[in-house]
């Protein structure tokens, strides 16, 4: 095997492949990539067993076909430290041995023979729909927020995909809680798209989602049962899904939250920011003593103080008093998109409904700190 490949493009595909790699792993194999070289253009291959991800890249210069494993870590790092735009030769010199040269430098790399690479069967039966990239990463980024991290839950652990009706049309639904709060998002799909309803892990979806930021064309997708598959621009990615079942979230959705508080959205998430400055984790619990055209958010932290911030808001019912935790209304609002942000309440003790007005299709669910473990305990 023997090429020449531009650096930037090189290590442009090696970052993406040394995402999958896991660092601490008892199989020596697992720590490399897979290069093969074959008609003009080279495929790298990363995989932990659980998730593949390979990509191809047209060369330069292909003057010998073939094939081997080195290390991803090692690689990228030489890649990233060579000279931008640079041209890298590659060269097989012997079955354990890949030379690498780029102007004055040159390193003679470690290899295992490609044959011991483990790859799994990427044969998924059910046919392929298309979604436009920027609509896949806007309802995994609106959804990623709620995923848990309770290992003893492990079905939590992931984002729920699945295919529901609404008004005669079709959505590609995706759900995520970790019990104290629920984020819901959908996109329309075609009708007759084929998808099984699974549980998308969480390092295959932060692994998707830096892929889908460098994407810029539709997204296909197809699944059965124990896989699913994305294929963008030059790179796949197929990735088992969680066995498990997920909790029947539609239970814990608000139905009769009639108090309605409207906000400002920026003046909202920046003075919740600005108040929890006094706690040390900013995750400390956020009081909200709300009155009909006033809002008054108050931290109190033992250790450090006390933050309170006043605003002007509207609200169409009598004064109540309500506590969040204060992070996870900072995740939300990141992910609003309306200049207002619209909480239903109904009363100290019950679930808020957060809706975007620019996104009927989205919405989160928080509990008041106070009863955390009794309306989420699926």
């Amino acid at each position: 095997m023997e090429f020449t490949i531009n650096r930037d493009i090189f290590l442009k595909s090696i970052g993406h492949a040394n995402g999958i790699i896991e660092r601490k792993t008892t199989l020596p194999i697992l720590s490399n990539i897979l290069i093969e070289a074959k008609d003009s253009k080279i495929r790298i291959t990363a995989t932990d067993l659980d998730i593949i991800y390979s990509e191809a890249i047209p060369l330069e210069e292909l003057k010998k076909e073939g094939s081997t494993t080195t290390s991803a870590n090692i690689l990228y790092d030489i890649l990233r430290k060579l000279e931008a735009n640079a041209k890298v030769q590659l060269s097989l010199e012997s079955p354990n041995r890949l030379k690498l040269v780029s102007g004055n430098s040159k390193f003679n790399l470690l290899c295992i023979s490609s044959d011991n690479f483990p790859l799994s069967d990427e044969d998924i039966d059910q046919k392929t729909f298309e979604i436009p990239s920027e609509k896949v990463l806007k309802l995994l980024n609106k959804t990623k927020i709620s995923i848990s991290n309770d290992e003893t839950r492990h079905y939590l652990n992931g984002i729920y995909l699945h295919k529901t009706k609404t008004e005669n049309k079709s959505f590609l639904s995706a759900v995520a809680t970790d019990s104290h709060r629920l984020s819901f998002s959908s996109l329309e799909i075609d009708p007759n798209a084929d998808f099984s309803s699974i549980i998308l892990p969480k390092k295959t979806i932060f692994q998707l989602i830096s892929l889908i930021e460098q994407n810029t064309s539709v997204i296909k997708i197809s699944n059965n049962k124990s896989k699913i598959k994305f294929e963008m621009d030059n790179g796949i990615l197929i990735s088992k899904v969680i066995d498990g079942r997920f909790p029947d979230y539609s239970k814990v959705i608000p139905k009769n939250n009639d108090k309605v508080l409207k906000v400002k959205l920026n003046k909202f998430k920046n003075s919740i920011e600005r108040v929890t400055t006094v706690s040390s984790d900013h995750k400390a619990g956020l009081k909200m003593t709300i009155t009909k055209n006033s809002l008054q958010l108050s931290v109190n932290s033992p250790n450090s103080g006390e933050g309170i911030e006043n605003m002007d808001i509207e609200f169409n019912a009598e004064d109540m008093n309500i506590s969040f935790n204060s992070r996870y209304l900072i995740d939300i609002t990141s992910q609003v998109e309306n200049d207002l942000i619209t909480i239903d309440l109904k009363d100290a003790g019950s679930p808020a409904l957060i809706k975007d007005l620019s996104d009927k299709n989205s919405f989160h669910v928080v509990m008041p700190m106070k009863i955390w473990f009794i309306l989420f305990n699926f």
